[in-house]
């Protein structure tokens, strides 16, 4: 079954990429258990220029778009994180991201959230940067210009994403102090596509369905 495709965008009028997950069928990496996930990332084979080291800036630039009538829980829905990449004996401080961009259900409504996660020595706390109405975003093209300075203590954090419509900010965030370093990691890396939990024995599964997120123009730089 196909998880990432192209096709001819009418607004963009240009090929994207379509990342599918299919709510019956789609596990973990191979795993069938409480999640699923459709990504794409770089990683420690990727060029430098990807893959940023401690006390560089990352910067990212992409164009996304969520499905109209998108499901979501009250459990998570990512669709871009920001991660560590583990070292040769595993023993980085990787188990959470640092940054996620997620989808959920909360208040009768759904939101979209940009979170910040601490590092684990400090509990993996989350702090919500952002949180905004999710039906701004369903049906839209959205571009992101993001940066982050991968340091540890002296770390910020700064994004922006806009609706290509109309040129609307949807979301403005720039955070200083922040612990953008994970211990043990050997770089920091972007993630995009969709991760989401659906639930011990698929508990929610019957409140989500197969989605289809469509993404363009990445940029990545590290230095």
């Amino acid at each position: 079954m196909r998880h990432i495709r192209q096709a001819v965008d009418a607004t963009l009028g240009r090929p994207v990429f379509l990342m599918d997950i299919h709510i019956d069928t789609d596990t973990n990496k191979g795993e069938d258990v409480d999640r699923q996930r459709n990504e794409i990332k770089t990683d420690n084979s990727s060029p430098s220029s990807m893959v940023a080291l401690e006390g560089q800036t990352l910067e990212n630039t992409w164009l996304f778009k969520l499905p109209e009538g998108m499901k979501t829980t009250t459990e998570f829905t990512h669709v871009h994180q920001i991660k560590g990449i583990d070292n040769t004996s595993g023993t980085a401080d990787i188990s959470r991201p640092n940054i996620t961009f997620t989808c959920r259900s909360k208040g009768g409504g759904q939101k979209f959230q940009v979170i910040y996660v601490a590092p684990s020595d400090e509990g993996s706390v989350l702090t919500y940067l952002a949180e905004t109405d999710l039906a701004d975003f369903l049906g839209e093209w959205v571009e992101v210009t993001e940066s982050m300075v991968c340091s540890s203590p002296g770390g910020s954090y700064s994004v922006t994403i806009k609706r290509l419509r109309d040129d609307a900010t949807l979301v403005s965030v720039s955070r200083d102090g922040l612990k953008m370093w994970r211990d043990g990691t050997v770089g920091m890396r972007p993630k995009w596509g969709i991760y989401r939990y659906f639930g011990d024995s698929r508990s929610l599964a019957g409140e989500l369905r197969d989605e289809t997120l469509s993404f363009a123009d990445f940029y990545v730089n590290a230095h």
